[in-house]
């Protein structure tokens, strides 16, 4: 399966970012000087965890449970992507 780029809609500024294929979210906002708390940027900490408020998401992280990833109201923006066109983050 290869990767997409999709947008990221940040809910509270309303901010609209292009995610390349080749990129993570959590590198794009960085990038962008988007604070986001991080640590290990492989999905195993947890420190990223990211509320979602819309869209579907690519779950790739080792620490949601199965009832947490079927939710889709979080996710780990290091390293998990969007399924669709874009996602829209509670940052």
């Amino acid at each position: 399966m290869s990767d997409t780029s999709f947008q990221v809609v940040l809910a509270r500024t309303g901010t609209t970012f292009n995610i390349p294929a080749d990129a993570s979210i959590l590198e794009v906002l960085e990038l962008e000087g988007v604070s986001v708390p991080s640590s290990c940027q492989q999905g195993v900490c947890g420190t990223c965890e990211t509320k979602v408020l819309g869209g579907d998401i690519d779950h790739r992280d080792m620490v949601l449970t199965a009832y947490e990833k079927s939710s889709g109201q979080s996710m780990m923006i290091c390293c998990s992507r969007a399924k669709g066109a874009s996602l829209t983050l509670d940052l």
